[in-house]
């Protein structure tokens, strides 16, 4: 009988889990905040209510997170809510519709950090996917 070969998510898990500097309960406790944010991503997530809830001082949870995930819990939100933003807009809500269902507070700010994340203005994405479409 042939032994099945590990996916990459099953191989990276079993790294991570081997890599004994980390406790297994931070693990559980940095997943649980990463399911918050993806649950609450359209709410004010404020890092120290994340470390408080994980039982960790922000900067030592910012370096867990970081070190299971490969980003900090801030880069993750970001992508996170861009990734949502990309989906409302392609549906046709507006620029700031779309910035306020995400959890800015400010369309400039949206604007920037969609831009910087994408190469395009919110705008000019609802543009290039349009044209797309047809």
């Amino acid at each position: 009988m042939s032994k099945k070969s590990k996916t990459y998510f099953e191989s990276e898990l079993d790294r991570i889990y081997s890599d004994n500097s980390l406790r297994p309960e931070q693990y559980v406790q940095v997943r649980q905040s990463k399911a918050f944010m993806e649950k609450f991503y359209s709410e004010r997530v404020e890092l120290n209510d994340l470390a408080k809830a994980a039982f960790m001082s922000r900067f030592h949870y910012v370096r867990v997170f970081q070190r299971v995930y490969g980003l900090t819990p801030r880069a993750y939100l970001r992508d996170l809510r861009i990734s949502k933003a990309k989906t409302l807009i392609r549906k046709g809500l507006s620029v700031t519709q779309v910035c306020f269902d995400i959890g800015y507070e400010s369309v400039p700010t949206f604007s920037s950090v969609f831009k910087k994340c994408t190469g395009y203005t919110p705008r000019e994405y609802r543009r290039l996917h349009n044209s797309n479409l047809e």
